[in-house]
């Protein structure tokens, strides 16, 4: 015996329509896209931001490295620190750079002093004293 109904599963096992995950899901993505954008434009604009202009081997066991510093507060003294690394990428020098309050944008020439021959030379972070 066939009715003209049309036969629903959903009916005959009371299983109604699902739609109470959208509200929820809508606070999350809204609060997750706004801590996004945050993340991004604070991140994005550091207090202290370095970058290596150039560096030399100087002799076997010496680096220079010239840098530059750009700080959001120059009444503020900084410390940076730089290594010398060899062909392998192992460190082979390391010292902390301080540079004192004064311009906002410093440009800076330091000597590295090595153990052994010495490839390349990185400012690894800059922190305020």
């Amino acid at each position: 015996m066939q009715s003209d109904s049309h036969f629903s599963y959903e009916d005959r096992y009371g299983i109604g329509p699902r739609k109470g995950w959208v509200v929820p899901a809508l606070v999350i993505a809204s609060i997750g896209l706004s801590w996004l954008v945050w993340a991004g434009l604070h991140h994005s604009n550091p207090s202290i931001r370095a970058s290596v202009i150039s560096f030399t081997a100087t002799t076997d066991r010496a680096m220079s490295i010239r840098y530059e510093v750009v700080r959001k507060d120059k009444n503020q003294g900084i410390t940076c620190t730089l290594v010398a690394r060899d062909y392998d990428k192992t460190v082979v020098g390391q010292i902390d750079d301080e540079i004192g309050p004064g311009l906002a944008v410093v440009q800076k020439t330091s000597d590295i002093p090595t153990r052994s021959q010495g490839v390349n030379a990185d400012v690894v972070a800059c922190r305020i004293k």
